[in-house]
């Protein structure tokens, strides 16, 4: 083949082509980049950049304080908020995270880890002593109990009050009014004094004028803990709504359950610093196992109770519970799914013939709300004890438990006597399968039962029996 010059500058000229292609479609994905972060950035409703708060736990030296950072900025000094001074202490330490349109996140963690805190510098009741806060949108908080009501208005009044605070004007209250009373289900109490409300009236009230606001942003702080069931499965489904309209809202619970229903991300605050963040199974397995070790309660699986001098015993006193697996081997944690054995040694210095155990189970992670009661005498079980030392044996072919921490309270009774009771016997079960997000495990099975006739044969008997007389 022969190169001639009109074939090289046809070369060159695709050559050229070829790279001005490549460069245009490096600005092109750099234009799309710079797209895609600006989009993000407006997306952003809530950010909290190292946010850090301290507060003073005497009162005088907290007042002292205030006037001595007061003075300092009116005489153009700069605060030294970074550092403690002598009683102070950290109520938040460099939080940082960020909220976006149409998202839901939990704020889950013990009483004092900063939950409500960091909620107050959100609606901008307090500021942070360092870092920053960025809010864009239309905010509503319910941070605690008729927040923002005046108990010697009627609720009518307080409707027009707190939702002009929120910013509304008359005319959009008057149209809305009637939705938010109905919402609240407060139409017989409506210009009754606020202070004559139960706390869960108050919290309907308050929860109804905050989500008829239409708000971009929601802060809700346990105000989900009250009311009936009825109540809650509104709450939820209007919440559920409001996301779908692209309202964001932070949920924070002692309930894992809710916060696992309602959000798909969260946030774990521990003494006023930021342990995790990210997906809310993952979030609460964490919270829930530091729970569970924190301080000296924690869940060995064996209770060793010491032995009762027999003038101080009642009859039959308990001595150790722990569970077992299927070859007695002591098991010191339990996982969902897996059979168990609660096991209860006790020693009787009486004959009983129909002694009835009872175990009573709540969740720690939880509001500690009961969540199993099992009694022998329910399960028509009656247990016949000699004197002597036995094992009194709970079989559970499987463990209905989902992942937490748990305590159990145990007690023997005869009847309405009662032999022995221990309070809390604490235990932590696990799970290598998915149910974070259900209330207890369903032992199951899966199969397909094929049909022996074809589907064609199905609908022409059918035909044939659509087409018989009427008699």
């Amino acid at each position: 083949m022969t190169w001639t010059p009109l074939d090289e500058q046809e070369f060159l000229l695709e050559n050229d082509d070829r790279r001005n292609n490549q460069e245009n479609d490096q600005e092109n994905d750099q234009e799309n980049d710079q797209e895609n972060d600006q989009e993000n950035e407006r997306d952003i409703v809530i950010a909290v950049d190292r946010v850090s708060k301290k507060f003073c736990r005497d009162l005088k030296t907290s007042l002292f304080y205030g006037v001595q950072d007061i003075a300092t900025e009116l005489g153009g000094g700069r605060r030294k908020s970074d550092r403690l001074r002598k009683g102070e202490f950290w109520a938040l330490k460099a939080v940082s995270f960020t909220l976006r349109r149409g998202e839901a996140l939990g704020l889950i963690g013990a009483n004092g880890a900063g939950k409500s805190t960091l909620l107050r510098i959100l609606s901008g009741l307090i500021k942070p002593d360092t870092g920053s806060v960025m809010v864009d949108g239309r905010l509503a908080p319910l941070i605690a109990l008729g927040a923002g009501f005046n108990p010697i208005l009627t609720g009518r009044e307080n409707i027009y009050a707190n939702m002009s605070i929120l910013g509304l004007s008359t005319q959009a209250i008057k149209r809305r009014f009637d939705d938010v009373v109905d919402f609240a289900e407060l139409w017989e109490a409506i210009d009754a004094p606020v202070q004559s409300y139960s706390s869960g009236m108050a919290a309907r009230l308050g929860f109804a004028c905050a989500i008829h606001v239409e708000p971009e942003i929601l802060l809700i702080d346990e105000v989900l803990a009250v009311g009936d069931i009825k109540f809650k499965m509104k709450c939820h489904q209007r919440l559920k709504k409001l996301r779908e309209n692209g309202t964001a809202f932070i949920l924070v619970s002692h309930s894992a359950h809710n916060v696992m229903n309602v959000c798909p991300s969260s946030v774990y605050l521990a003494k006023g610093e930021l342990v995790a963040a990210g997906r809310t199974e993952a979030v609460i397995r964490q919270y829930e196992t530091d729970l569970c070790l924190a301080g000296s309660d924690e869940a060995t699986g064996v209770l060793t109770l010491p032995e009762k001098p027999p003038h101080e015993s009642l009859g039959i006193d308990i001595r150790s519970i722990c569970f077992k697996d299927l070859q007695g081997n002591i098991l010191p944690e339990l996982y969902t799914g897996e059979p168990a054995c609660l096991s209860v040694e006790c020693h009787s210095y009486v004959e009983v013939e129909a002694a009835n155990l009872g175990v009573m189970i709540k969740s720690l992670s939880g509001e500690q709300d009961l969540v199993l009661y099992l009694t022998a005498a329910a399960d028509s079980e009656p247990l016949s004890l000699r004197p002597g030392s036995a094992e009194i044996q709970l079989q559970l072919p499987h463990c209905g438990l989902v992942p937490g921490i748990y305590s159990a309270k145990i007690y023997l009774r005869e009847g309405v006597y009662s032999f022995d009771m221990v309070p809390s016997f604490r235990f932590k079960v696990q799970s290598d399968r998915t149910v974070s997000r259900c209330l207890f495990y369903q032992p199951r099975q899966w199969r397909v039962v094929q049909s022996t006739r074809r589907m064609g044969q199905s609908l022409k008997a059918g035909a044939f029996a659509d087409d018989s007389p009427t008699p």
